[in-house]
Order: C-alpha cells, then sequence, then structure tokens
C-alpha cells in the first residue's frame, strides 16, 4: 500500500473511532433523523498573550493541564500577524488557501462572521454544507439553533458575538477534522483570537474544546467549568449539533446556564 494512502487511512480509522467514542460518551445510541416532535420542538430560553492587549481582568482558576495525547499535542505556531493582528490581515494571509486536503472539496472558506471587537466569541468545529455553500458560519440547522441560544436566550444580537471555527473548510460529509488538517488551520484560528482579543471564548463541543485545552477531553465533563486559554477565559459546552441529536429540557438548561455564564463574564458581571 502507498505509504501516504495508508497514513490517511489510519488518520481516518482514527477520527472514525474518536467520533464513536465520543457519541458513545454522549448517550447516543441510535442513528438516523430525529423524532418528528425533536425536530419540530422550538428553543425558547427560560431565562492574549492576546488578555495583555488588555486592561487585567479577573479570571477563575484555570483547570490543572493534563498531558497532551499524541493527535492534539498541536502547538500553536508563533504569530504571523504582529503583535495587533486585524482580521483583515489574516484572511489576506489565509489567502485561497491550500495548506491541506480540505480545500479539494470546499466551494469557499469560511473564514468568520460577526463583530471584530466582539467580547464572546464562539468557536466551532467546522463548516456544514449550508456554511460551504454560503461562506459563513453556523448558518444551517445548528446554526440556528445557536443564533436563538444568542438572541432570544442572552437578549443580544447574534452580530454583536464574533463566530468562527477550528477548521474553515468543510471536511467531507462533515466528519471531524483530522489532526493535520486541524493543524494546517490552528495558526488562523489563533490570528482570529489576537485580532478580536474576546474577553470570553465559547468552545462549542469536543474537537474545540479539545484543541484549545491542548488535551482531548469528554465534552460532557468539562462544560459549564471554567477554563483558560492564554489568558482568556474558556468556557466549553456542547455544540448546538448535539443539542439537536439530544433535544432534551436538561441539555438546553445545561448550554442555557453555560451561555449565561459566559456573558456575565464578558460583561464583567
Amino acid at each position: 500500500m502507498d505509504r501516504a494512502l495508508g497514513k490517511e487511512l489510519r488518520s481516518l480509522i482514527a477520527s472514525a473511532r474518536a467520533l464513536v467514542s465520543e457519541l458513545v460518551e454522549e448517550g447516543v445510541d441510535r442513528c438516523g433523523g430525529l423524532p418528528a416532535r425533536e425536530r419540530a420542538a422550538p428553543v425558547v430560553a427560560t431565562e492574549r498573550e492576546t488578555s495583555r492587549l488588555r486592561a487585567p481582568r479577573a479570571h477563575g482558576p484555570a483547570e490543572p493541564s493534563a498531558p497532551a495525547t499524541p493527535q492534539l499535542s498541536l502547538r500553536a505556531e508563533p504569530s504571523a500577524f504582529g503583535a495587533a493582528p486585524t482580521l483583515e490581515s489574516v484572511r489576506e494571509l489565509l489567502g485561497d488557501c491550500r495548506r491541506c486536503r480540505l480545500c479539494e472539496g470546499r466551494n469557499q472558506i469560511v473564514f468568520g462572521d460577526g463583530n471584530p471587537d466582539a467580547e464572546l466569541m464562539f468557536v466551532g468545529e467546522g463548516p456544514g454544507e449550508h456554511e460551504d455553500l454560503q461562506g459563513l458560519p453556523f448558518v444551517g440547522r445548528a446554526g440556528e439553533l445557536l443564533t436563538q441560544m444568542i438572541e432570544k436566550g442572552l437578549g443580544i444580537p447574534r452580530a454583536s458575538v464574533y463566530i468562527c471555527n477550528i477548521v474553515k473548510c468543510r471536511p467531507p460529509g462533515n466528519r471531524t477534522p483530522l489532526p493535520d488538517e486541524v493543524s494546517a488551520c490552528r495558526p488562523f484560528l489563533d490570528g482570529q483570537i489576537q485580532a478580536v482579543r474576546p474577553r470570553v471564548i465559547v468552545a462549542l463541543g469536543k474537537p474545540a474544546a479539545s484543541l484549545l485545552l491542548g488535551r482531548d477531553i469528554a465534552i460532557t465533563r468539562v462544560r459549564g467549568t471554567w477554563h483558560d486559554y492564554r489568558g482568556i477565559p474558556l468556557m466549553p459546552t456542547f455544540h448546538p449539533a448535539f443539542v439537536l441529536r439530544q433535544y432534551t429540557r436538561e441539555n438546553r438548561q445545561l448550554v442555557w446556564q453555560d451561555l449565561r455564564a459566559a456573558l456575565a463574564r464578558a460583561q464583567g458581571s
């Protein structure tokens, strides 16, 4: 077998195993569509270096770091954007990116969307079909739910936050991004964080939280607890796609609590 092909197959198998492990961990015991009542149910809320560029803020204690797993030991590259980059300069350097295989199947790069001076920043996994077609993050079903969480739940406009993903091109079949794909995009995510300088980052789902925490995590165990990313408070929570799959009052309430805590901290409450 060709060595490169073998390496890619091993990476795909590792990604599939990680996905199955996450689904089992999060209680998914079946595949296929949601029951009709789950599909139709509306969401109604029941209620830097980069930080050094801002005035010091009080942060909660960070969780002690565990040894990074081999797949997630992705060291951030030294900033190519200078001490105070802009989103425009990061996007310009990204260009018509061909740094990994994801470029082969994309329609367009999905860079990010929202307020360049946002206090609250959401980081997800990767673009889906609708995002790939529109060039904007979180505009499909999961995006509609995230918008409701922000606007109806938190009572702030979606345009007041900044939203992006750890990879900027759609993975085939919406699979979990592979380690080398994440590594290729990592400098641009860090550039976005440096440019926006958010007060709080919300990591949506296991892949985003694992990357930013530097180790493989169980999202069901770390969600709702404060962590730290380069001096910025980090709140992991469930990805909206997971909430759609497991559409229970409990899961919706947990995410609502996480987002409410993130907004309060971002606003200095």
